[in-house]
């Protein structure tokens, strides 16, 4: 009953106001990624955003892309090179790379601000575990014997 009294511009014109709102909600979580991923916004200014947007949301929305557009597609660059280069740390580590060229090119990834300090340490680890042959108790000893 409902169906017949919608006509065929009216059913487009309820269309057009879905895929809107659909694309609204898609920026808002977008600008909320980039919000939050953000190392250079501190926390107020988080904050504010974050209660801009949700409180005048096309405004919001249209107002974090002009003024911070550029940062958000820096960011979206900068962690789809991080991907890629911890994919292809995991994944193309040569099997004769010694244990000091692997730490090595890890001290190079850190100092680029590629990893951060706790992913630096955790493969480390894991290079080292790998080397030793997988034993807890061997990277034990090796940690205590490095620090004697």
């Amino acid at each position: 009953m409902l169906a017949a009294t919608f006509g065929p511009g009216q059913v487009a014109y309820s269309l057009l106001w879905f895929f809107l709102f659909v694309i609204e909600v898609w920026l808002m979580v977008s600008v909320f990624i980039d919000i939050f991923r953000s190392h250079d916004l501190r926390g107020w200014a988080k904050a504010a955003w974050v209660l801009l947007v949700l409180v005048f949301p096309l405004v919001g929305i249209l107002a974090y892309l002009i003024v911070r557009g550029d940062e958000m597609r820096a960011h979206q660059v900068q962690m789809q090179e991080q991907e890629m280069l911890r994919r292809s740390h995991d994944q193309h580590v040569p099997a004769q790379w010694s244990v000091s060229q692997e730490l090595a090119r890890l001290y190079e990834l850190r100092r680029d601000g590629v990893i951060s300090e706790a992913e630096f340490e955790r493969l480390k680890a894991k290079a080292i575990e790998r080397e030793i042959g997988g034993s807890a108790d061997a990277g034990a000893d090796w940690k205590h014997a490095a620090s004697s």
